[in-house]
């Protein structure tokens, strides 16, 4: 992908802290069977272009909005940031007319030099955050995480984007939940020339793609997945990861269940010490019911950080399949 390595990440996607409608899916077949992961990852995606991130005045009532993209100066086309550099670098004209898309419409802006130059802060083309590797299907070399769409925080929108992929990597700090304010991972990718797998798909029920076969190490043991039918109130598990690399597995009880979604809350002392209940990036770790794969934890109740919510891997994977 070409970026930096040890990319430290603090603060996940906007969408893990808002509920998001849930459909009815046909159920897995019986015998089917995926990996349960739980790895922190850290997603990169390269925009489709470059993107404002701010309301910025540019000059007299000529405004640009967060999320326009700017595609064009003067005569040059800008597909991304080192473009929008090259081209202002070496501008000689005073003026500059900016070509816009904003929505479905395309604008022409005509903007002093210096004012299109001050914009660069405010301009993005890559987009990036942390989350939890839900499973790898070791049979179609696939893979699904998160469990919800990425909505880029200052887009305020999915993103549309060129490549993306998903890396390993590694929880340097917690910052606590406590009621009303959510908590987050500080993390850092291992490597960025080791990707777990490529972004094909970011979709409502999470992002989706092709898993990097170099990565078979990381593979835990396949198991069954489980029809919402089957769950039940009572004891279940989630594989996250709150440490370095480790996926660790800590006690939950699930309290609701509903036709596409289940309630649960966290019981396991050791993670209530360390996180203070669900964690921002902490969405997408499998859930886990006497030896079935249930689903993915995908929401969070701010004001009860000890509480969420879940996604059945029956309807999350019908992301997939319909990709």
């Amino acid at each position: 992908m070409g970026w930096s390595k040890r990319v430290k990440l603090s603060v996940s996607f906007a969408a893990i802290l808002f509920f998001l409608p849930f459909h009815h899916e046909t159920s897995a077949l019986a015998s089917e069977q995926v990996i349960p992961m739980g790895h922190s990852i850290g997603i990169q995606m390269e925009l489709s272009g470059v993107f404002v991130t701010n309301d910025v005045l540019l000059n007299g009532d000529n405004w640009l909005r967060a999320g326009d993209a700017v595609e064009q100066i003067d005569d040059a086309v800008i597909s991304n940031l080192k473009d929008f550099e090259s081209v202002m670098a070496t501008a000689t004209s005073k003026q500059n007319v900016l070509k816009v898309k904003r929505h479905d419409s395309t604008l022409e802006i005509s903007a002093d030099q210096e004012a299109v130059k001050r914009l660069l802060p405010f301009l993005k083309d890559r987009t990036e955050g942390t989350g939890t590797l839900t499973y790898v299907d070791p049979k179609k070399g696939t893979y699904g995480a998160l469990g919800h769409q990425i909505v880029d925080s200052s887009l305020k929108s999915p993103p549309t984007f060129r490549h993306g992929a998903i890396y390993l990597s590694e929880i340097e700090q917690i910052k606590k939940s406590t009621p009303g304010t959510p908590g987050y991972k500080i993390s850092t990718i291992i490597a960025d020339e080791d990707y777990l797998g490529t972004i094909q798909t970011n979709g409502i029920y999470g992002i989706f793609g092709i898993w990097n076969d170099a990565y078979k190490k990381v593979l835990a043991k396949p198991l069954d997945i489980m029809q919402p039918s089957e769950l039940q109130t009572g004891d279940a598990e989630i594989f996250t990861t709150v440490k370095g690399t480790d996926v660790e597995t800590f006690s939950i009880r699930i309290t609701q269940i509903e036709d596409e979604q289940f309630h649960f809350v966290l019981t396991d002392p050791e993670l209530l010490k360390t996180t203070g209940g669900i964690l921002q990036g902490m969405s997408g770790s499998p859930v886990i019911q006497e030896g079935k794969f249930v689903g993915a934890v995908t929401h969070m109740f701010v004001d009860e950080p000890t509480k969420g919510a879940g996604l059945f891997l029956v309807t999350m994977r019908s992301g997939e399949k319909n990709k």
